[in-house]
């Protein structure tokens, strides 16, 4: 892991610095991109740290400039961190090929097939080097971590979440993927990155996580959103009902909110947005 940080960009934002970053990713072998925004009381203390992820296609600007996040974190002194969603530029042949594979198609997972485990190594990146690299060069409570995310990064929230409950201690998610390993898009890019062993892929399934574990974080709940207008809901690609009959089954507080009219996009996070702050700073700011 390298210990540079190049800026690209930084802007004040409700009283706080609103920054755009670069550096050398060991996990993901070349360049990667993120955003941090530091509200006003990160001049004068710690603060906890609330990572989003993002979804298929987008960068580690669309949270940032789309959702208005920062007035809230702002409000409760919380340090937003938005990766990419997936290294670019690597040479990998057919990276780009697609819009929804590759490229901006990370999906928070350790590609295990060639030429993709080369590069495409988003699960260690997101759990294990940003927040050395965060904790290195920001003001923030390393112990007192959350994370959310939407659609493919919603999925990317939920396993990091399940994965590791000692790590993060908030969660939620704008109409994830619940269930990749049930639906078009997760069995398109798992085939690709895992290999044709679909057990190997339940380690990247929020839901068959959910069943194997038992549960998160004991009586702790889950927030989820989801649009009832999401074309991508009527799709099957989401299945958020097949993540709550699993939540349901072990036991796991889970708040899934149907939002009559809202769809995919980042009119729906930015309506929502403040409840997912609050939701988290409730746990990560007591």
């Amino acid at each position: 892991m390298s210990s540079e940080l190049t800026v690209l960009n930084t802007y004040q934002c409700f009283g706080g610095v609103l920054g755009f970053y670069e550096h050398e990713s060991a996990a993901c072998r070349g360049p990667m991109r993120f955003s941090v925004y530091q509200p006003l009381q990160a001049a004068d203390r710690p603060l906890p740290v609330l990572y989003f992820l993002s979804g298929l296609t987008c960068t580690e600007e669309n949270f940032m400039v789309k959702a208005g996040a920062q007035r809230y974190a702002a409000e409760h002194g919380l340090i937003l961190v938005a990766p990419d969603t997936s290294p670019r530029n690597t040479g990998t042949p057919g990276e780009d090929e697609d819009w929804d594979f590759g490229t901006g198609a990370g999906f928070y997972l350790n590609a295990t097939e060639a030429p993709w485990s080369q590069h495409y190594r988003m699960y260690d990146y997101v759990v294990e080097e940003l927040p050395q690299v965060i904790a290195a060069k920001f003001s923030v409570q390393g112990d007192r971590q959350g994370i959310f995310g939407h659609s493919m990064g919603g999925h990317g929230a939920l396993i990091c979440a399940l994965k590791n409950p000692d790590r993060y201690l908030s969660l939620s998610a704008f109409a994830p993927i619940a269930a990749p390993t049930q639906c078009p898009w997760g069995q398109k890019s798992f085939s690709r990155y895992l290999g044709s062993d679909t057990d190997t892929w339940k380690a990247y399934d929020a839901t068959e996580l959910m069943l194997a574990s038992g549960g998160w974080k004991g009586d702790r709940p889950i927030l989820i959103d989801q649009g009832d207008a999401d074309t991508f809901l009527h799709q099957q690609q989401l299945l958020p009902g097949t993540f709550e009959a699993a939540c349901q089954q072990v036991g796991q507080p889970l708040t899934l909110r149907m939002q009559p009219g809202y769809d995919h996009g980042y009119y729906f996070i930015a309506t929502f947005v403040g409840d997912h702050i609050r939701h988290h700073a409730a746990v990560l700011c007591q």
